[in-house]
C-alpha cells in the first residue's frame, strides 16, 4: 500500500486549505497517479504548538508505476507548483504531501525515508490513515495504524483541535 499524508494551513490560488487538498489529489491524478482511498479531512492545530491557523489533513492510498525517490520527488514539485515556501521547519504552509509508506519498503539513508520516519507519533497522520488502513503494518514497527494510534499519549481531536 501507497500512502500519502496530506496538509494545508494557508490558503492557496485554490483557495482555503480544504480546496487546496483537493485541488492537491486532482493535481497527482492528473499526473497519473490514481488516488484509490481518501480519509476524511480533518482540522488539528498545529504541532508544535502555535499561534498559526489550524491544519487541514488527510491521508490517501494511492496506485503509481514510480518508485519510492521519484514519486517523493513529484510530490515535492506539486507543493512547489502549489506556493509552498520552505522556510523553517513546522512553519504554516499552503501545502504538504508527505510519502508515508511504500509497499513495505524500507528506505534509509540519503534521499527519501520510508516509511516517513515520524509518522507513528502523529495522530494527525494516523487518525485519518486508520480510516482508511486502519490495518495496514507499519514496516519496522510491525503494529497496525489502529496500535500505533492508540498507542499516541495525546490526541488532537477532529472537530476543534483541541486537545482530548
Amino acid at each position: 500500500m501507497i500512502l500519502i499524508a496530506l496538509g494545508a494551513n494557508l490558503p492557496s490560488s485554490y483557495g482555503n486549505p480544504e480546496h487546496t487538498l483537493e485541488a492537491a489529489k486532482a493535481e497527482l491524478a492528473g499526473r497519473g497517479i490514481a488516488v484509490l482511498k481518501s480519509s476524511a479531512t480533518i482540522v488539528t492545530s498545529p504541532v508544535p504548538v502555535s499561534d498559526q491557523p489550524d491544519y487541514r489533513n488527510a491521508v490517501i492510498s494511492v496506485a503509481t508505476g514510480l518508485g519510492p525517490q521519484a514519486l517523493h520527488d513529484v510530490l515535492k514539485e506539486i507543493e512547489r507548483e502549489f506556493g509552498r515556501e520552505d522556510a523553517e521547519r513546522n512553519a504554516a504552509r499552503v501545502l504538504d504531501l508527505d510519502l508515508l509508506a511504500y509497499d513495505g519498503v524500507v528506505m534509509t539513508g540519503e534521499g527519501v525515508l520510508v516509511p516517513h520516519p515520524r509518522m507513528h507519533q502523529r495522530d494527525f497522520v494516523l487518525g485519518p490513515l486508520c480510516e482508511i488502513a486502519p490495518e495496514w503494518i507499519h514496516p519496522l514497527l510491525k503494529l497496525t495504524a489502529t496500535e500505533l494510534f492508540h498507542s499516541l499519549p495525546e490526541k488532537v481531536s477532529r472537530e476543534t483541535g483541541a486537545q482530548a
